[in-house]
């Protein structure tokens, strides 16, 4: 490597490609918007010479011209309807192209290796902004005075723009003046797939009663909408989507089931409840727990990673297989454990427990140490862990392990674990680990049966004390 050169990092590569992805739409973009405008002059010249005494009555359609008012603009983009009127009467052209000055700024390579900050542009119609932004009257009004409803300069029609942006009312009105409710924007996804938020729910009724395809595919990533659904964890969604038909086990082009694709996704606290009833809603449709993806990972190995304990349990509840390998020989019993740092708040030691009860298996005792340092601030997973052990050798390795500040902040747990290493375990695990060894994987379905007082239950199941003994 010469002096005066530098490696890119993966970060660097990255950046690029997503510039150079971006110069691409935006010359596209540029493209369309000349091809509008030598389209206009044209038919323009045409609708000149039509007007002739020669000329024959019928007129030519009329093309959409180029907007750059910014008085048009100001009244499309604040909805005033009074405007509106005055700057569209009866007879006047709606359909034109504008392309709105400002947004957000991002650098633009401009050749010969120079860079400049740069306002993003895209092209747009008077349909799309007030769609996009629920200005329903004002909408209606451009429908009334002819308002081309498959224009889409900017690669999607303004149905596209307001499933997108959840205004049910502007996405009826649309589509009670012919927009093709499978209409495919430049970016190959129809307007149900556009649907991924839950106040779009509504928008997704009217598509589906104006003939919306239940099973179409993203030209991308083959992508149902029950995919979208599933993938934005939106349980009306799906469960309407089921209702119209929807396959509820069809492949993606990586494999992924919507069950899948739910189950990857991730996924912060406050959203576990809506991905999980996604899972119970597609489980109970006859969803396959098994089907696993191009790397050959199950639904469960997904729900490890994102620590969503409530989906492992119906997952498990359902037969998935516990210790089934990915390519890269990784067990869901991997997955939660290399997370456990990260999802704190999704209670990961729940997870881990159902693993242990459904017979997964557990970490080889040499590598504790190294578990116990990346888990150090969930005690209750590590105590669930040791608890799976009916020895344990516990050693200097083992007190250097745990971060000073967990050590504090946990100060009793961890006392009681380094107190292992002088005694050994009490009489009570090592009969819990018997009753365990011999139930193997029927932990879960045999223990609860079990004429047992409740809290031995529980015990029996590595239910938390926060400590060890």
């Amino acid at each position: 490597m010469s002096r005066g050169s530098f490696a890119f990092t993966p970060t660097a590569l990255r950046s690029l490609a997503v510039d150079a992805e971006m110069l691409e739409r935006q010359r596209h973009s540029r493209q369309t918007a000349a091809s509008y405008r030598g389209y206009m002059l044209k038919k323009e010249a045409r609708e000149r010479a039509a007007r002739r005494p020669s000329a024959p009555s019928a007129a030519a359609p009329v093309p959409p011209a180029v907007c750059q008012d910014p008085v048009v603009q100001n009244a499309l983009y604040t909805g005033d309807m009074e405007v509106l009127q005055q700057l569209f009467p009866k007879g006047v052209r709606v359909n034109m192209v504008i392309e709105p000055q400002g947004g957000d700024m991002r650098w633009m390579a401009e050749g010969d290796g120079l860079w400049s900050l740069t306002y993003e542009q895209e092209l747009t119609t008077p349909l799309h902004i007030t769609a996009s932004r629920g200005f329903s009257e004002c909408l209606g009004l451009l429908l009334q005075r002819g308002a081309d409803v498959e224009l889409a300069p900017g690669g999607n029609t303004a149905l596209h723009e307001a499933c997108e942006d959840c205004q049910p009312e502007c996405a009826k009105l649309l589509l009670l003046h012919g927009a093709n409710a499978n209409a495919v924007s430049e970016e190959g996804l129809m307007p149900l797939h556009l649907c991924t938020q839950p106040q779009s729910l509504e928008c997704s009724k009217y598509l589906l009663q104006y003939g919306a395809a239940i099973n179409g595919r993203t030209v991308d990533e083959d992508d149902t909408p029950l995919h979208t659904a599933a993938r934005s964890g939106l349980p009306e969604h799906a469960e309407l989507y089921l209702r119209y038909g929807a396959q509820v086990d069809r492949p993606n082009d990586e494999g992924l089931t919507p069950l899948n694709a739910a189950c990857a996704q991730p996924q912060d606290a406050t959203q576990l409840e809506r991905y999980f009833r996604v899972c119970q809603i597609l489980i109970g449709a006859g969803a396959n727990v098994h089907t696993m993806d191009q790397d050959r990972r199950t639904p469960l190995h997904m729900a490890c990673k994102n620590a969503n304990p409530d989906i492992v349990e119906l997952l498990l509840a359902n037969g998935a297989c516990v210790n089934d390998m990915d390519y890269g020989g990784e067990a869901p019993m991997h997955n939660i454990l290399k997370a456990v740092c990260y999802k704190i708040s999704h209670q990961p030691e729940r997870v881990v427990r159902a693993l242990l009860n459904h017979g997964s298996i557990r970490v080889w005792p040499g590598a504790l140490p190294m578990v116990m340092k990346h888990c150090s601030e969930s005690p209750l997973t590590i105590e669930v862990l040791l608890n799976a052990y009916s020895r344990l050798k516990v050693t200097d390795s083992w007190v250097e392990a745990v971060p000073p500040e967990s050590y504090q902040a946990h100060k009793d747990f961890y006392d009681s674990v380094f107190a292992l290493a002088q005694t050994s375990r009490s009489l009570q695990h090592l009969c819990r680990c018997k009753i365990r060894t011999f139930l193997e994987g029927r932990v879960h379905s045999v223990v609860p049966k079990l004429n047992l007082p409740t809290f031995l239950k529980n015990y029996l199941l590595l239910d938390y004390r926060g400590y060890v003994h």
